[in-house]
């Protein structure tokens, strides 16, 4: 229980350094859907979309690698400054080559080349932090990391306001301010957060001595290749939809789509909270005797946890949609939030399972998994949006979640078993689906869909207020 007790304890940090920005980011939703029309709510949207693919080439896996050699490395401040030096020298060299040839790459990802400009200065600044994050995590210091995610979310948050409502409110002057292009300050705004960051991470880069260890790097690069090939399938999965409705359905149904996608974010911020805490302290604990236990009773955990928020965002869906997409035509794609939450939580729970393959040092598997979620999702995607619209791709995120979820049980209990209670898990997934189907058909009556929220929070107690009161007195 005192492995347990540490892992809730900086989960619970990390989670906030999580939640804090992301309900920060909350803030944002209202503010970008009530000043921007789903065609610019689009354009912000395929923004990020590169974004978040770049930030896996660029990173190549060298995050996930760095947690694990660092955990049984004898000489840590070796493997640090490799990934380190190894990290900024690849940011800087795919700076140099891109900024060259910028005209052209802009128009081959079909954006304008000022947002292509800004995104490039944000990959970069974002590749440069990785390792120093990363550092601050596998030494155990969740507050730090905390307080800097925290700087970074709140000043791109203020500068949003400035740019987007401030100026326009009060008639502030401000260089050339562009009120018909409100989008790109954004991105400018992004920017110069991720500017703030990398001078507070500074000191890492200042006061850690430079070695570059080849054999290390090669450990590095041969572990993280599979996980950055993972990590590109991953963006496809979360992605591709946003990135082919504009073309299929157009840029308003897109918009409309991607606003509603960010009601599901709650449950992203639940497992990216979980994952933060979750990495280092699995490769921590590895050697311990009760290890896989203590792996089995973190995801009974994290289920019952998910599921519980399953059921209350789907039974108080109205309120939110109106707190956080106020403009009524964001509704019309309403319908996927549910089906985008329980395809989240299934993610969750594979996050929580691909523990197997990172710790077996077989991450090629965690390749063919995402890679399999990947088709799964084009497939669906491209034969069912001109069959059912943009619903096809809510469902092909539950396919494709789905499937990589019960691929990992099964791979995962042929090479490293542990001993999860699938029982258990079954009953609480199909009880928060049951409640939740009631409260879809409930639509709008609180009272009862309270009921329904209390129903799964007192089974749940009584399933496992045991184990909840041995934790507490440890």
């Amino acid at each position: 229980m005192g492995a347990l007790r540490t892992f809730f304890k900086d989960t619970i940090i990390y989670g906030l350094a999580t939640v804090l920005p992301r309900l920060m980011n909350f803030i944002l939703v209202p503010l970008h859907t009530g000043t921007l029309e789903t065609t610019s709510y689009s354009d912000n949207t395929t923004f990020y979309i590169y974004a978040a693919f770049f930030n896996v080439l660029l990173t190549y896996g060298m995050e996930t690698a760095f947690f694990r050699f660092f955990s049984k490395s004898e000489d840590k401040d070796k493997v640090f400054s490799t990934a380190l030096i190894s990290l900024s020298a690849t940011a800087i060299l795919f700076f140099a080559v891109v900024f060259k040839f910028n005209d052209t790459l802009a128009s081959l990802v079909n954006l304008h080349l000022n947002y292509f400009n800004l995104l490039l200065g944000v990959l970069v600044l974002d590749t440069l932090v990785v390792a120093p994050f990363a550092y601050l995590r596998a030494t155990g210091k969740p507050v730090k990391f905390a307080l800097i995610k925290l700087s970074n979310i709140g000043l791109y948050v203020l500068l949003n306001f400035f740019f987007l409502w401030a100026i326009p409110q009060f008639g502030i002057p401000f260089l050339d301010y562009d009120s018909t292009d409100l989008v790109k300050y954004i991105f400018i705004a992004n920017l110069m957060a991720s500017v703030v960051t990398l001078l507070l991470l500074l000191p890492y880069f200042l006061k850690t001595k430079l070695q570059f260890d080849p054999l290390i790097f090669k450990q590095l690069l041969g572990y993280g290749w599979p996980i950055m090939v993972a990590g590109l399938a991953y963006v496809v999965n979360e992605n591709f939809d946003k990135w082919l409705l504009p073309e299929m359905l157009g840029k308003a149904i897109n918009g409309a789509y991607s606003g509603c996608y960010k009601i599901a974010v709650f449950m992203t911020i639940f497992i990216q909270g979980f994952r933060l805490g979750a990495e280092p302290f699995f490769f921590n604990h590895s050697k311990e005797i009760n290890a896989k236990r203590t792996y089995a009773l973190i995801m009974d955990y994290f289920v019952i946890f998910g599921s519980f928020m399953l059921v209350f965002i789907v039974a108080y869906l109205d309120f939110f949609k109106q707190l956080l997409v106020k403009d009524e035509s964001y509704w019309i794609a309403i319908d996927i939030v549910p089906v985008v939450l329980l395809a989240n939580l299934c993610l969750g729970v594979y996050f929580n399972l691909a523990i197997w393959y990172k710790l077996t040092d077989k991450t090629r598997y965690g390749m063919y998994l995402s890679v399999a979620g990947a088709l799964i999702t084009i497939v669906f995607n491209y034969v069912m949006i001109p069959k059912i619209g943009f619903m096809a791709s809510a469902w092909a995120t539950l396919a494709a979640y789905g499937v990589m979820m019960l691929l990992s049980y099964f791979w995962g209990q042929k090479h490293y078993p542990v001993p999860y209670n699938i029982t258990k898990l079954g009953f609480f997934l199909i009880l928060a689906i049951g409640l939740s189907v009631l409260s879809l058909h409930t639509h709008g009556n609180y009272y009862l869909n309270t009921i329904f929220v209390l129903v799964f929070l007192g089974i749940a107690f009584f399933s496992e207020k045991d184990q909840i009161k041995q934790l507490l007195k440890r």
